[in-house]
């Protein structure tokens, strides 16, 4: 599972649905002949929108890492710090 925590994963999933509805309106944007200003705005706006929910998954990733490092290695897709920082890096 990406997010383990409950609440976590419901603020990754609005973080996520809002970036769904953020891109729709660029699309619509485009379709219908938008101002380059506004798309690019908007683009932006679905990009710090994705750029939020993965950082808000890597740190729960962290928390379950340093709440309990064995149970994190262990688990399926368990990742080591090296990896979390790997991914902490190619979102920024």
């Amino acid at each position: 599972m990406v997010v383990n925590d409950p609440d976590a994963q419901r603020r990754v999933l609005n973080r996520l649905k809002r970036a769904r509805g953020q891109l729709d309106a660029v699309i619509a944007s485009v379709e219908s002949g938008g101002r380059c200003r506004d798309v690019v705005t908007q683009l932006s706006a679905v990009s710090s929108a994705l750029d939020r929910a993965g950082f808000a998954i890597i740190a729960t990733a962290m928390k379950d890492c340093v709440t309990d490092p064995e149970q994190a290695a262990a688990d399926e897709d368990g990742l080591t710090t090296a990896e979390l920082e790997k991914l902490f890096l190619s979102l920024a």
